[in-house]
């Protein structure tokens, strides 16, 4: 009978090579042992090689370069992925679900610890996507604030809309471009749409 410690995770391997994601903010570094810690004793009764380990410290909502190469080698099939927390690893909900929706179309392994959520089986896939659900509605709340603020500054007669901001990030798109990034990728990783992605490649 198959060992159900050795079953199939996202390279297909009997002994995965997992990358452990660790992220804190500049004032919670003391956290920080502890999430390596837990990780790295959750791939060893796994009996998962651990490949890389990357620690993010202080980095926020902005960009997280650490994160970006860690997702890359995913794709490349090189490890499979490992957190302590989900909030550790999104920048937001709706960054949350992208990333886990990416990884899982490219049956990459993800796996965050407090949340017991392995996208490898059935019942994690079923979570991420109760998960994108939840996206969709911050996308609608955002949407109808984005919508009822125009009206009001319409009505008061005040100027309303986003300053072009995506042509900042030109230089740095096509550079992520001619890297290999895909669309979707350079879109999360600057914060702004994948149509502006697009238009700004177009130029």
């Amino acid at each position: 009978m198959q060992n159900p410690q050795k079953r199939v995770f996202g390279q297909g391997q009997e002994n995965p090579r997992a990358g452990l994601y660790a992220r804190v903010s500049t004032h919670d570094q003391q956290t920080l042992p502890m999430q390596l810690a837990a990780m790295r004793d959750y791939a060893r009764k796994r009996g998962w090689e651990i490949a890389l380990e990357v620690n993010d410290v202080g980095s926020g909502a902005a960009l997280r370069e650490k994160r970006e190469q860690l997702i890359a080698a995913a794709k490349r099939r090189d490890i499979d992925l490992v957190v302590w927390r989900l909030d550790r690893w999104g920048r937001s909900l709706v960054d949350l679900v992208n990333t886990l929706q990416e990884l899982s179309s490219l049956k990459v392994g993800f796996v965050s610890l407090s949340e017991a959520l392995d996208l490898t089986t059935p019942s994690g896939r079923a979570l991420a996507g109760m998960l994108a659900v939840f996206a969709e509605f911050e996308r609608d709340i955002l949407r109808d604030r984005v919508k009822a603020g125009i009206a009001q500054a319409r009505k008061e007669g005040r100027p309303h809309g986003r300053p072009p901001s995506a042509a900042l990030h030109t230089k740095k798109i096509k550079e992520l471009f001619r890297t290999g990034s895909s669309k979707r990728q350079i879109a999360n990783q600057l914060g702004i749409s994948r149509a502006s992605v697009r238009r700004l490649l177009a130029t």
